[in-house]
């Protein structure tokens, strides 16, 4: 048992809070899911799917959410059945099939959205707080992802069009080649519509020049 002269790590605690917060999180998606007739799964399908226009295959869907292919085929069925998204076939390889969100699945969505008790603990968190956090969780999901953990996701330090502090603007100071823009730490991307994956030494280069400023 812990106890003050016998903490556990900084460790330990750290993903005890993220367990608590993900108990909540999860409550949430819940909620959402219920309200539109999903289950969670199914709404983070839609979700996934919304910004991507060329879809995605079963494969991709259950890399990114973490379930087996199995499990994604199951719901990837069941919101065809309710006709919330389409499978056509894949634009390089007309064999492929991929998912695509349909306009009663943006309905969807639009219909989930609401507040919850996740979007209400950012909140009341000051503006440097978010951004530290943000920073935070960036550097995680980094980690994880170059673990293999989960897919590469759609973030700005894994992206080709991103140079970090390259600017002296302290608020501004990182620079995105794709809409030659500055921009800051609280605008950092962790899911980009833009995104283009930088190869593996290119994203280790500028992973080191995020790090260091």
């Amino acid at each position: 048992m812990e106890t003050p002269k016998q903490p556990r790590s900084t460790n330990y605690r750290i993903r005890e809070g993220l367990s608590r917060l993900a108990t909540v999180l999860r409550a949430d998606e819940w909620g959402r899911a219920k309200a539109v007739g999903l289950n969670p799964t199914q709404l983070a399908i839609l979700d996934l799917l919304q910004a991507r226009p060329d879809g995605l295959s079963v494969k991709e869907i259950a890399a990114h959410l973490g379930v087996s292919q199995p499990s994604a085929t199951d719901s990837i069925n069941a919101l065809e059945k309710k006709g919330h998204v389409e499978k056509r076939a894949g634009m390089a390889d007309g064999r492929s099939v991929n998912v695509h969100l349909s306009a009663e699945g943006v309905a969807v969505l639009r219909q989930s959205a609401s507040d919850s008790f996740t979007q209400e603990a950012v909140a009341s968190l000051d503006d440097d707080e978010q951004q530290e956090l943000l920073v935070v969780f960036v550097k995680m999901i980094r980690h994880l992802q170059e673990k293999n953990a989960i897919p590469v996701q759609r973030m700005c330090v894994s992206c080709r069009h991103f140079a970090p502090f390259v600017h002296s603007d302290g608020e501004h100071p990182h620079h995105c080649h794709f809409v030659n823009a500055s921009f800051g730490q609280r605008d950092l991307r962790v899911d980009c519509r833009d995104h283009e994956q930088a190869d593996p030494s290119f994203r280790a280069a500028t992973w080191e020049a995020f790090k260091a400023g």
